[in-house]
């Protein structure tokens, strides 16, 4: 199947925007929680999206816990384990621009990193692509999927917000 979702980002703030289908469901929130001690950013599916599609599968939220000054911390999926941020970062190239992550159900995932555009490949194939809006946009970026990627994508969303922020923030990996 070769269908795709789109959902716009509204809201610029790296650690708190919004993403929405374009019928204006809420489908994602990425929002900070704590910034008492260290930077604890929350990254919420939203159900009136979710149950728009039923083969959206895996962890319904994220947690990224940031380390002294916005230093690569850890990250949780739902109630699973604790992962380091680089772990979800990984480079393999020196002078590449591509970050790799393992996903939950062991897939190695690749994402094209750029400021205004990002594509998350499995293997060759695109199953998501984030990009900047236009200035007469009334949203900030564009972020489509694929029908492939709805099993992980709370994991997409996740390493996406990661990425962006890993590149704003200047982290020498």
């Amino acid at each position: 199947m070769s269908t795709s979702y789109v959902l716009l980002q509204f809201g610029s703030d790296l650690f708190s925007h919004r993403f929405e289908d374009l019928e204006s469901r809420p489908a994602f929130t990425v929002m900070t929680v704590d910034q008492q001690a260290n930077l604890i950013v929350h990254i919420a599916r939203e159900a009136a999206w979710s149950q728009q599609h039923p083969e959206i599968m895996g962890p319904r939220s994220s947690y990224l816990y940031f380390g002294p000054s916005k230093a690569p911390g850890y990250l949780v999926y739902g109630n699973g384990p604790e992962v380091a941020m680089v772990n979800h970062l990984r480079q393999k190239k020196d002078a590449s621009t591509s970050r790799y992550f393992t996903a939950q159900n062991g897939k190695e995932l690749k994402w094209k990193v750029s400021p205004q555009k990002m594509e998350c490949l499995d293997g060759r194939s695109t199953v998501a692509t984030w990009e900047l809006s236009q200035p007469e946009d009334v949203f900030s970026a564009r972020l489509t999927i694929k029908h492939s990627g709805l099993t992980m994508v709370t994991e997409i969303l996740t390493t996406l917000s990661l990425n962006r922020m890993a590149l704003d923030l200047d982290w020498k990996l």
